[in-house]
């Protein structure tokens, strides 16, 4: 099973038949964010929500959400999912165990025009695009890019229970496959009579047993098994959705106004120019519509909302602009303001130095200084060269020197700020890869080698026998073993035909060699015994 996963795994195809399993991964914002940038999507991440009220979402103008709860079953009836706007909405079924949290966003993000996907997973939309919610949902299970970049961040100990469950899963279809064809009767018996039929089935009853393995609990899950599901939600074809995998369709939510709508559809780079104001509003628009759904979940299946509940089971993501590109593109435009500013003022005066604030000029090339030489004239956003543009205009409509020196002083107080949001990204970052290397590393074979150095020294006994002396015991049984060893070794000779008396002479030569040993560096050498 091994070599057949090593085989998927390092194919270079998109696709493959033979497929392979999800392993679980942490529900973590960092890793969540390395899986969005492994499958190639750019400039945006996931954060953490600790509440949905507008103080906590509004300023992140989320793109979409992501909910972890615990699964239970969720009736629906048909009608709910015969929204003829739902067609244009991309949406895939899960059909691999494991694989909900990359369904989640994928289902959200091919649903957000204004993300940038990557060529590979643009390329995969565009094939998949009319194809039914259940063939999408096979196409993910089949994409090696897709399950690779999810099984990268999974722990080696998920990836073998992954490859140990599907294993199991097969023996059991074998299993009961052979079982049925072993059942079946042989030739062509004759038929019995309609009163044997009737007896024969009456006394067919299922056993308490059986019926009991089979029965699930409330949660849905056989024998009290525990569950947690990933599920979106996103603005879309002027609705906002639900996007389960479970489900036969993407579940709507609420209707946006015409306003919102239009503020949520245009994926023009042109629409960034009306200003953060107006992206907020539409963030808001759509997540006063989501909210009471969002709260209904968390009542029904999360717990933690009543009073006095600690027991919260889910979790909450949103997907928003990438915090170091917007920290990195705020730093790049207050440089540009700077050089700007201080080509007008060298025009003007060249003494100007002196009329700006001195605190400030002792910093200005530390403010100025990117973390990452590479970095120096890297930009993110579509709309920079057009806000630059416009600004450096407003630059040299100015007259007044006073108003120049002002402006550079602010474009260094801002650039002190936006340098330590950037830097703070960047400490982030290289705590996430930490968290990864440790997360992924594989530590069996190490626990593996301790436990047999344990075993060969005797200390595994010590460890499991929580009985009061034994450790004592335990630990010295290895030395006092090899005492006993050790004075056999004379009677051993004897018995092999050795003279008592040369054995003694040699045991005298050893004690004359040891003891002349222990005097080394006195003052005056004595002999030991003669």
């Amino acid at each position: 099973m091994n070599n057949v996963h090593s085989q998927v795994v390092n194919t270079d195809s998109g696709t493959d038949l033979v497929g392979g399993p999800f392993a679980v991964i942490e529900s973590d914002p960092g890793v969540f964010s390395s899986l969005i940038r492994k499958l190639g999507i750019r400039n945006v991440e996931l954060v953490e929500l600790y509440d949905i009220e507008p103080w906590a979402v509004d300023h992140l103008n989320p793109h979409g959400l992501v909910f972890c709860f615990h699964w239970a079953k969720d009736l629906h009836r048909a009608a709910d999912f015969e929204d003829p706007a739902a067609e244009r909405v991309w949406f895939a079924n899960q059909l691999s165990d494991d694989a909900c949290a990359s369904l989640a966003i994928l289902n959200v993000v091919f649903n957000c025009p204004s993300i940038n996907i990557g060529p590979t997973l643009e390329s995969f939309k565009r094939e998949t695009d009319e194809m039914s919610p259940m063939m999408k949902g096979l196409a993910i299970s089949s994409s090696s890019f897709i399950r690779n970049a999810h099984n990268s961040l999974a722990r080696p100990v998920d990836i073998r229970g992954a490859l140990n469950s599907i294993a199991i899963t097969t023996l059991d279809a074998h299993t009961a496959a052979q079982k049925v064809k072993n059942s079946k009767p042989r030739g062509n018996p004759r038929k019995p009579s309609p009163a044997k039929r009737r007896d024969s089935k009456a006394k067919e009853k299922p056993s308490p047993s059986k019926s009991a393995k089979k029965k699930l609990d409330d949660t849905g899950n056989k024998d009290g098994e525990e569950a947690y599901h990933f599920i979106g939600y996103v603005p879309a074809h002027g609705k906002v959705w639900e996007l389960d995998g479970f489900k036969s369709g993407p579940l709507e939510v609420g209707e946006l106004t015409s306003t919102m709508n239009s503020n949520v559809q245009d994926p023009s780079p042109s629409s960034s120019l009306l200003g953060s104001s107006l992206l907020a509003s539409s963030a808001q628009g759509w997540m006063d519509i989501v909210r009471p759904a969002l709260r209904m979940k968390m009542q029904k299946y999360g717990g933690g909302t009543e009073e006095g509940n600690n027991n919260i089971r889910f979790s909450l993501l949103a997907i928003v602009d990438g915090t170091y590109e917007r920290a990195n593109d705020e730093w790049q435009y207050w440089r540009r303001e700077r050089a700007s500013l201080e080509r007008r003022l060298d025009n003007m005066d060249l003494d100007w130095r002196s009329r700006v604030d001195p605190n400030l000029l002792t910093v200005v090339e530390h403010a100025f200084t990117h973390p990452f030489e590479s970095s120096q004239t890297r930009i993110f956003a579509s709309d920079f060269a057009s806000r630059r543009n416009d600004r450096d205009r407003n630059i040299l409509a100015m007259s007044s020197l006073g108003e120049l020196c002002s402006a550079w002083e602010e474009a260094v107080r801002n650039a002190t700020k936006a340098k330590i949001d950037l830097e703070d990204e960047l400490n982030k970052a290289k705590r996430d890869h930490v968290d990864h290397i440790k997360r992924t590393h594989d530590y069996e074979p190490f626990l593996a080698e301790f436990v047999k150095c344990l075993e060969s020294q005797d200390l595994i006994d010590t460890l499991l026998d929580p009985r009061p002396g034994r450790k004592k015991k335990s630990v010295n049984s290895h030395a006092k073993r090899q005492g006993e060893q050790r004075s056999r070794e004379p009677a051993k000779k004897k018995m092999k035909g050795m003279n008592v008396e040369d054995s003694s002479k040699d045991k005298d030569n050893e004690d004359w060699e040891d003891e002349g040993d222990d005097h080394k560096g006195d003052g005056e050498w004595k002999p030991g015994r003669r």
